[in-house]
Protein backbone atom coordinates (compact mmCIF):
# COMPACT_ATOMS: atom_id res chain seq x y z
CA UNK A 1 0.00 0.00 0.00
CA UNK A 2 1.26 3.45 -0.87
CA UNK A 3 1.80 5.61 2.20
CA UNK A 4 0.39 9.10 1.63
CA UNK A 5 2.95 11.91 1.70
CA UNK A 6 3.18 13.71 5.01
CA UNK A 7 3.75 17.43 4.88
CA UNK A 8 5.18 18.95 8.05
CA UNK A 9 4.51 22.64 8.44
CA UNK A 10 6.11 25.27 10.68
CA UNK A 11 4.99 25.29 14.29
CA UNK A 12 2.81 28.29 14.92
CA UNK A 13 -0.12 29.22 17.10
CA UNK A 14 -3.09 27.05 16.29
CA UNK A 15 -1.27 24.83 13.75
CA UNK A 16 -0.09 21.41 14.95
CA UNK A 17 2.85 20.90 12.75
CA UNK A 18 6.72 21.21 11.91
CA UNK A 19 9.00 22.57 8.16
CA UNK A 20 6.63 22.44 5.20
CA UNK A 21 7.66 20.12 2.36
CA UNK A 22 5.96 19.51 -0.94
CA UNK A 23 4.58 16.19 -2.13
CA UNK A 24 7.99 15.19 -3.43
CA UNK A 25 9.57 15.64 -0.04
CA UNK A 26 11.71 18.65 -1.00
CA UNK A 27 11.75 21.60 1.36
CA UNK A 28 9.30 24.25 0.23
CA UNK A 29 10.47 27.63 -0.95
CA UNK A 30 9.67 30.75 1.05
CA UNK A 31 6.94 33.17 0.07
CA UNK A 32 7.92 34.90 -3.21
CA UNK A 33 8.29 38.68 -3.06
CA UNK A 34 5.47 39.23 -5.53
CA UNK A 35 3.08 37.27 -3.29
CA UNK A 36 4.01 38.84 0.02
CA UNK A 37 1.68 41.87 -0.15
CA UNK A 38 -1.33 39.88 -1.50
CA UNK A 39 -0.81 37.17 1.15
CA UNK A 40 -0.62 39.81 3.89
CA UNK A 41 -3.91 41.23 2.62
CA UNK A 42 -5.49 37.78 3.13
CA UNK A 43 -4.18 37.67 6.69
CA UNK A 44 -5.46 41.18 7.35
CA UNK A 45 -8.89 40.25 6.01
CA UNK A 46 -8.99 37.16 8.26
CA UNK A 47 -8.29 39.31 11.33
CA UNK A 48 -10.84 41.98 10.41
CA UNK A 49 -13.89 41.08 8.37
CA UNK A 50 -13.18 37.36 8.69
CA UNK A 51 -13.40 37.57 12.49
CA UNK A 52 -15.92 40.36 13.03
CA UNK A 53 -18.63 38.91 10.82
CA UNK A 54 -19.97 35.88 12.65
CA UNK A 55 -21.32 34.49 9.38
CA UNK A 56 -19.40 31.30 8.56
CA UNK A 57 -20.30 31.40 4.85
CA UNK A 58 -18.57 34.79 4.63
CA UNK A 59 -15.36 33.31 6.07
CA UNK A 60 -15.30 30.21 3.87
CA UNK A 61 -16.39 31.89 0.65
CA UNK A 62 -14.09 34.88 1.19
CA UNK A 63 -11.09 32.69 1.98
CA UNK A 64 -11.63 30.44 -1.04
CA UNK A 65 -12.02 33.43 -3.36
CA UNK A 66 -8.84 35.06 -2.04
CA UNK A 67 -6.79 31.87 -2.28
CA UNK A 68 -7.91 31.29 -5.85
CA UNK A 69 -7.03 34.91 -6.68
CA UNK A 70 -3.50 34.17 -5.43
CA UNK A 71 -3.25 31.15 -7.70
CA UNK A 72 -4.03 28.45 -5.13
CA UNK A 73 -6.58 26.39 -7.03
CA UNK A 74 -9.08 25.47 -4.31
CA UNK A 75 -12.33 23.82 -5.41
CA UNK A 76 -13.32 22.42 -2.04
CA UNK A 77 -12.72 23.77 1.47
CA UNK A 78 -13.90 21.99 4.62
CA UNK A 79 -13.39 22.12 8.37
CA UNK A 80 -14.19 19.81 11.27
CA UNK A 81 -14.49 21.66 14.57
CA UNK A 82 -15.30 20.27 18.01
CA UNK A 83 -18.54 21.57 19.48
CA UNK A 84 -19.61 21.87 23.10
CA UNK A 85 -23.24 20.92 22.61
CA UNK A 86 -25.70 18.51 24.19
CA UNK A 87 -26.85 17.01 20.88
CA UNK A 88 -23.74 16.93 18.67
CA UNK A 89 -20.00 16.58 19.12
CA UNK A 90 -18.79 18.56 16.15
CA UNK A 91 -19.65 20.70 13.15
CA UNK A 92 -18.48 20.06 9.62
CA UNK A 93 -18.45 23.06 7.30
CA UNK A 94 -17.92 22.82 3.56
CA UNK A 95 -17.52 25.18 0.64
CA UNK A 96 -17.36 23.92 -2.94
CA UNK A 97 -16.85 25.80 -6.16
CA UNK A 98 -20.21 26.40 -7.81
CA UNK A 99 -22.29 25.17 -4.86
CA UNK A 100 -21.22 27.51 -2.08
CA UNK A 101 -21.40 26.89 1.65
CA UNK A 102 -23.16 24.21 3.69
CA UNK A 103 -22.68 22.46 7.03
CA UNK A 104 -23.49 19.26 8.85
CA UNK A 105 -23.71 18.30 12.52
CA UNK A 106 -22.00 15.21 13.90
CA UNK A 107 -24.21 13.67 16.61
CA UNK A 108 -22.70 12.07 19.68
CA UNK A 109 -22.31 8.33 19.32
CA UNK A 110 -20.42 5.43 17.75
CA UNK A 111 -21.32 6.30 14.15
CA UNK A 112 -19.54 9.65 14.39
CA UNK A 113 -16.60 8.02 16.17
CA UNK A 114 -16.28 5.48 13.35
CA UNK A 115 -16.30 8.20 10.68
CA UNK A 116 -13.54 10.01 12.56
CA UNK A 117 -11.38 6.88 12.91
CA UNK A 118 -11.44 6.39 9.12
CA UNK A 119 -10.80 10.06 8.33
CA UNK A 120 -7.66 12.03 7.44
CA UNK A 121 -8.35 14.16 10.52
CA UNK A 122 -7.52 11.21 12.79
CA UNK A 123 -4.27 10.71 10.87
CA UNK A 124 -3.10 14.33 11.14
CA UNK A 125 -4.11 14.53 14.81
CA UNK A 126 -2.00 11.44 15.55
CA UNK A 127 1.03 12.62 13.57
CA UNK A 128 0.75 16.38 14.11
CA UNK A 129 1.70 16.85 10.45
CA UNK A 130 0.03 18.10 7.30
CA UNK A 131 -1.21 15.39 4.95
CA UNK A 132 -1.01 15.89 1.18
CA UNK A 133 -2.60 13.25 -1.07
CA UNK A 134 -2.20 12.73 -4.78
CA UNK A 135 -5.58 11.05 -5.12
CA UNK A 136 -4.62 9.20 -8.31
CA UNK A 137 -1.96 7.38 -6.27
CA UNK A 138 -4.01 6.91 -3.09
CA UNK A 139 -5.88 3.59 -2.56
CA UNK A 140 -9.62 3.94 -1.95
CA UNK A 141 -9.40 2.10 1.35
CA UNK A 142 -6.78 4.46 2.83
CA UNK A 143 -9.40 6.92 4.14
CA UNK A 144 -13.18 6.86 4.08
CA UNK A 145 -13.37 10.13 2.13
CA UNK A 146 -11.07 9.05 -0.73
CA UNK A 147 -13.64 7.29 -2.96
CA UNK A 148 -16.00 10.27 -2.64
CA UNK A 149 -13.25 12.74 -3.57
CA UNK A 150 -12.26 10.69 -6.60
CA UNK A 151 -15.87 10.31 -7.74
CA UNK A 152 -16.27 14.09 -7.65
CA UNK A 153 -13.18 14.64 -9.78
CA UNK A 154 -10.70 15.92 -7.21
CA UNK A 155 -7.03 15.32 -7.92
CA UNK A 156 -5.21 16.56 -4.82
CA UNK A 157 -6.22 16.85 -1.19
CA UNK A 158 -4.58 18.58 1.78
CA UNK A 159 -5.54 18.08 5.44
CA UNK A 160 -4.14 20.39 8.12
CA UNK A 161 -4.52 19.80 11.88
CA UNK A 162 -5.60 22.77 13.99
CA UNK A 163 -4.96 22.78 17.74
CA UNK A 164 -7.01 25.23 19.80
CA UNK A 165 -5.71 26.78 23.00
CA UNK A 166 -8.20 24.70 25.01
CA UNK A 167 -6.53 21.53 23.73
CA UNK A 168 -9.25 20.46 21.30
CA UNK A 169 -8.14 18.91 18.02
CA UNK A 170 -9.71 20.24 14.86
CA UNK A 171 -8.81 20.47 11.21
CA UNK A 172 -9.24 22.08 7.82
CA UNK A 173 -8.91 20.58 4.33
CA UNK A 174 -8.35 21.86 0.82
CA UNK A 175 -9.07 19.93 -2.38
CA UNK A 176 -8.57 20.77 -6.04
CA UNK A 177 -9.55 19.31 -9.39
CA UNK A 178 -6.31 20.66 -10.85
CA UNK A 179 -3.47 18.09 -10.79
CA UNK A 180 -0.47 19.35 -8.82
CA UNK A 181 -2.42 22.35 -7.57
CA UNK A 182 -0.74 22.31 -4.17
CA UNK A 183 2.84 22.79 -5.36
CA UNK A 184 5.59 24.50 -3.37
CA UNK A 185 4.28 27.95 -4.32
CA UNK A 186 0.74 27.16 -3.12
CA UNK A 187 2.07 25.49 0.02
CA UNK A 188 4.12 28.60 0.84
CA UNK A 189 0.95 30.72 0.64
CA UNK A 190 -1.04 28.31 2.78
CA UNK A 191 1.79 28.09 5.28
CA UNK A 192 1.83 31.88 5.50
CA UNK A 193 -1.90 32.34 6.14
CA UNK A 194 -2.59 29.18 8.18
CA UNK A 195 -1.71 30.49 11.68
CA UNK A 196 -3.99 33.49 11.14
CA UNK A 197 -6.75 31.30 9.73
CA UNK A 198 -6.46 29.00 12.75
CA UNK A 199 -6.75 31.98 15.11
CA UNK A 200 -9.79 33.33 13.25
CA UNK A 201 -11.54 29.93 13.35
CA UNK A 202 -10.77 29.51 17.05
CA UNK A 203 -12.13 32.96 17.93
CA UNK A 204 -15.35 32.20 16.09
CA UNK A 205 -15.60 28.74 17.64
CA UNK A 206 -15.02 29.96 21.19
CA UNK A 207 -17.76 32.56 20.78
CA UNK A 208 -20.12 29.94 19.42
CA UNK A 209 -19.30 27.53 22.27
CA UNK A 210 -20.11 30.22 24.82
CA UNK A 211 -23.33 31.04 23.00
CA UNK A 212 -24.34 27.36 22.81
CA UNK A 213 -23.62 26.57 26.45
CA UNK A 214 -25.45 29.60 27.79
CA UNK A 215 -28.46 28.93 25.56
CA UNK A 216 -28.56 25.28 26.66
CA UNK A 217 -28.41 26.05 30.37
CA UNK A 218 -30.37 29.29 30.79
CA UNK A 219 -32.55 29.56 27.67
CA UNK A 220 -32.61 31.77 24.60
CA UNK A 221 -33.54 35.20 25.92
CA UNK A 222 -31.66 34.96 29.24
CA UNK A 223 -28.48 33.95 27.43
CA UNK A 224 -28.76 37.03 25.24
CA UNK A 225 -29.18 39.20 28.32
CA UNK A 226 -26.13 37.65 29.98
CA UNK A 227 -23.94 38.08 26.89
CA UNK A 228 -25.09 41.69 26.58
CA UNK A 229 -23.72 42.39 30.07
CA UNK A 230 -26.64 41.73 32.45
CA UNK A 231 -24.51 39.93 35.04
CA UNK A 232 -24.64 42.27 38.02
CA UNK A 233 -26.35 40.96 41.11
CA UNK A 234 -29.80 42.47 41.58
CA UNK A 235 -30.42 43.36 37.94
CA UNK A 236 -34.04 42.58 37.05
CA UNK A 237 -35.95 42.81 33.78
CA UNK A 238 -39.71 42.28 33.55
CA UNK A 239 -41.85 40.77 30.84
CA UNK A 240 -45.54 39.93 30.53
CA UNK A 241 -46.26 36.45 29.34
CA UNK A 242 -48.23 33.27 29.66
CA UNK A 243 -46.55 31.11 32.30
CA UNK A 244 -46.46 27.32 32.16
CA UNK A 245 -45.44 25.26 35.16
CA UNK A 246 -45.26 21.47 34.80
CA UNK A 247 -44.02 18.59 36.92
CA UNK A 248 -44.13 14.83 37.08
CA UNK A 249 -46.59 13.28 39.47
CA UNK A 250 -45.26 10.82 42.06
CA UNK A 251 -41.63 11.30 40.94
CA UNK A 252 -40.27 10.66 44.44
CA UNK A 253 -42.06 7.32 44.67
CA UNK A 254 -41.14 6.27 41.13
CA UNK A 255 -37.48 7.29 41.34
CA UNK A 256 -36.96 5.68 44.76
CA UNK A 257 -36.92 2.30 43.04
CA UNK A 258 -34.52 3.36 40.27
CA UNK A 259 -30.76 3.63 40.02
CA UNK A 260 -29.57 7.26 39.56
CA UNK A 261 -28.78 6.62 35.88
CA UNK A 262 -32.26 5.24 35.28
CA UNK A 263 -33.81 8.20 37.11
CA UNK A 264 -31.95 10.58 34.79
CA UNK A 265 -33.20 8.64 31.77
CA UNK A 266 -36.73 8.85 33.14
CA UNK A 267 -36.53 12.64 33.47
CA UNK A 268 -35.03 13.03 30.01
CA UNK A 269 -37.79 10.95 28.42
CA UNK A 270 -40.39 12.91 30.38
CA UNK A 271 -39.01 16.26 29.23
CA UNK A 272 -38.77 14.94 25.65
CA UNK A 273 -42.56 14.78 25.74
CA UNK A 274 -43.13 18.27 27.13
CA UNK A 275 -40.36 20.50 25.78
CA UNK A 276 -40.66 20.08 21.98
CA UNK A 277 -44.29 21.31 21.93
CA UNK A 278 -43.30 24.28 24.09
CA UNK A 279 -40.54 25.28 21.71
CA UNK A 280 -42.69 24.60 18.64
CA UNK A 281 -45.29 27.04 19.97
CA UNK A 282 -42.67 29.74 20.56
CA UNK A 283 -42.25 29.18 24.28
CA UNK A 284 -39.01 29.31 26.26
CA UNK A 285 -38.06 26.82 28.94
CA UNK A 286 -36.45 29.02 31.58
CA UNK A 287 -35.85 26.51 34.34
CA UNK A 288 -35.72 22.79 34.98
CA UNK A 289 -36.84 22.28 38.56
CA UNK A 290 -35.94 18.71 39.41
CA UNK A 291 -38.87 16.78 37.99
CA UNK A 292 -40.56 19.94 36.67
CA UNK A 293 -40.03 22.91 34.42
CA UNK A 294 -41.00 26.54 34.09
CA UNK A 295 -41.68 28.04 30.65
CA UNK A 296 -43.02 31.33 29.36
CA UNK A 297 -44.75 32.46 26.18
CA UNK A 298 -44.08 36.16 25.68
CA UNK A 299 -46.83 38.61 24.84
CA UNK A 300 -46.36 40.15 21.41
CA UNK A 301 -47.56 43.70 21.74
CA UNK A 302 -51.18 43.90 22.83
CA UNK A 303 -52.08 40.44 21.54
CA UNK A 304 -52.07 38.65 24.89
CA UNK A 305 -54.49 36.03 23.56
CA UNK A 306 -51.86 34.69 21.20
CA UNK A 307 -49.42 33.86 24.00
CA UNK A 308 -52.13 32.19 26.08
CA UNK A 309 -53.36 30.13 23.15
CA UNK A 310 -49.79 29.06 22.34
CA UNK A 311 -49.21 27.99 25.94
CA UNK A 312 -52.46 26.02 26.00
CA UNK A 313 -51.63 24.31 22.72
CA UNK A 314 -48.17 23.36 24.00
CA UNK A 315 -49.66 21.97 27.21
CA UNK A 316 -52.23 19.84 25.39
CA UNK A 317 -49.66 18.55 22.90
CA UNK A 318 -47.28 17.70 25.74
CA UNK A 319 -49.95 15.68 27.53
CA UNK A 320 -50.83 13.87 24.32
CA UNK A 321 -47.19 12.98 23.71
CA UNK A 322 -46.84 11.79 27.28
CA UNK A 323 -49.91 9.57 26.93
CA UNK A 324 -48.48 8.13 23.69
CA UNK A 325 -45.16 7.43 25.42
CA UNK A 326 -47.00 5.58 28.18
CA UNK A 327 -48.91 3.54 25.62
CA UNK A 328 -45.63 2.62 23.91
CA UNK A 329 -44.09 1.47 27.20
CA UNK A 330 -41.26 4.00 27.14
CA UNK A 331 -41.34 4.43 30.93
CA UNK A 332 -40.72 1.79 33.62
CA UNK A 333 -44.15 2.63 35.07
CA UNK A 334 -46.94 4.92 33.99
CA UNK A 335 -45.87 8.57 34.20
CA UNK A 336 -48.33 11.47 34.47
CA UNK A 337 -47.86 15.22 34.53
CA UNK A 338 -49.56 18.15 36.13
CA UNK A 339 -49.53 21.42 34.20
CA UNK A 340 -50.57 24.84 35.47
CA UNK A 341 -51.13 27.88 33.24
CA UNK A 342 -51.21 31.49 34.35
CA UNK A 343 -50.80 34.88 32.72
CA UNK A 344 -48.90 37.73 34.33
CA UNK A 345 -45.49 39.20 34.87
CA UNK A 346 -42.23 37.28 35.07
CA UNK A 347 -39.02 38.91 36.19
CA UNK A 348 -35.52 37.78 35.31
CA UNK A 349 -33.16 38.47 38.17
CA UNK A 350 -29.52 37.81 39.10
CA UNK A 351 -29.66 36.21 42.53
CA UNK A 352 -26.78 34.86 44.56
CA UNK A 353 -23.64 35.85 46.40
CA UNK A 354 -20.24 37.04 45.25
CA UNK A 355 -19.13 35.40 42.02
CA UNK A 356 -21.77 32.64 42.12
CA UNK A 357 -25.06 33.90 40.71
CA UNK A 358 -28.14 32.28 39.27
CA UNK A 359 -30.09 33.90 36.47
CA UNK A 360 -33.53 32.97 37.73
CA UNK A 361 -37.18 33.86 37.28
CA UNK A 362 -39.01 35.40 40.19
CA UNK A 363 -42.23 37.22 41.06
CA UNK A 364 -45.73 36.69 42.49
CA UNK A 365 -47.14 35.45 39.19
CA UNK A 366 -44.46 32.78 38.92
CA UNK A 367 -45.21 31.72 42.49
CA UNK A 368 -48.94 31.57 41.75
CA UNK A 369 -48.37 29.30 38.74
CA UNK A 370 -46.38 26.90 40.91
CA UNK A 371 -49.09 26.94 43.60
CA UNK A 372 -51.78 26.15 41.03
CA UNK A 373 -49.67 23.19 39.93
CA UNK A 374 -50.03 21.70 43.42
CA UNK A 375 -53.76 21.43 42.76
CA UNK A 376 -53.36 19.09 39.78
CA UNK A 377 -53.16 16.07 42.05
CA UNK A 378 -55.77 17.35 44.52
CA UNK A 379 -58.35 17.88 41.75
CA UNK A 380 -57.16 14.88 39.66
CA UNK A 381 -56.75 17.19 36.68
CA UNK A 382 -53.75 17.16 34.35
CA UNK A 383 -54.25 20.77 33.21
CA UNK A 384 -55.38 23.71 35.32
CA UNK A 385 -55.62 27.44 34.58
CA UNK A 386 -55.95 30.65 36.53
CA UNK A 387 -58.66 33.21 35.81
CA UNK A 388 -55.98 35.61 34.50
CA UNK A 389 -55.03 32.96 31.94
CA UNK A 390 -58.58 31.90 31.09
CA UNK A 391 -59.56 35.52 30.43
CA UNK A 392 -57.06 35.61 27.53
CA UNK A 393 -58.37 32.47 25.82
CA UNK A 394 -60.63 32.43 22.82
CA UNK A 395 -62.55 29.43 24.19
CA UNK A 396 -64.73 28.93 27.27
CA UNK A 397 -62.89 27.12 30.09
CA UNK A 398 -64.85 25.32 32.76
CA UNK A 399 -64.66 26.78 36.31
CA UNK A 400 -63.68 24.43 39.13
CA UNK A 401 -64.38 26.86 41.96
CA UNK A 402 -62.05 28.93 44.12
CA UNK A 403 -59.37 27.20 46.15
CA UNK A 404 -57.06 28.17 48.99
CA UNK A 405 -53.42 28.01 47.91
CA UNK A 406 -50.43 28.05 50.22
CA UNK A 407 -49.02 31.55 50.57
CA UNK A 408 -51.84 33.22 48.60
CA UNK A 409 -54.06 35.47 50.79
CA UNK A 410 -57.33 34.98 48.90
CA UNK A 411 -58.93 31.86 47.39
CA UNK A 412 -57.96 31.51 43.74
CA UNK A 413 -60.49 30.66 40.98
CA UNK A 414 -59.24 27.67 38.98
CA UNK A 415 -60.40 26.43 35.58
CA UNK A 416 -59.95 23.46 33.35
CA UNK A 417 -60.36 23.07 29.62
CA UNK A 418 -63.68 21.82 28.25
CA UNK A 419 -62.16 18.98 26.23
CA UNK A 420 -63.04 15.29 26.08
CA UNK A 421 -59.38 14.44 25.44
CA UNK A 422 -58.23 16.17 28.59
CA UNK A 423 -61.09 14.68 30.57
CA UNK A 424 -59.74 11.31 29.49
CA UNK A 425 -56.34 12.32 30.82
CA UNK A 426 -57.90 13.22 34.15
CA UNK A 427 -59.84 9.96 34.39
CA UNK A 428 -56.74 7.91 33.55
CA UNK A 429 -54.68 9.75 36.13
CA UNK A 430 -57.39 9.19 38.77
CA UNK A 431 -57.53 5.49 38.03
CA UNK A 432 -53.75 5.22 38.31
CA UNK A 433 -53.74 7.11 41.59
CA UNK A 434 -56.47 4.85 42.99
CA UNK A 435 -54.54 1.75 41.93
Amino acid sequence: MTIPPRVPAPRAAGVCSGPTTDAGGEEAIGLPDDLFAPAVSVRDWLLTAGVRQQDWPVLFTGLAERLNALGVKVDRLTSAIDALHSEYSGIGRIWTMGEGYSFRLFPHGPDTDDVYRRSPFKYVHDTGEWLLLDLAETPDERFGIVPELKAEGYQVYLCVPLCFTNGSQNGITFASRTPGAFDSRAMAILRFVMPTLAAAIEMRSVNQRLDNVLRIYVGDEPHKAILSGAIQRGQVSRIRSAILFADMRSYTRISSELQPEAAVDLLNDFFDCLVPPIEAEGGEVLKYLGDGLLAIFRDRGDDTGQSAQAALSAAVQGLVRLDEANAEGRFPVRVDAGIALHHGEAAYGNVGSGTRLDFTVIGPDVNLASRIATMNKVLSEPLLMSRAFADHLWGDPEPLGSHVLDGVPQPVPIYRLRSPNLEDFGQTASAEAAA
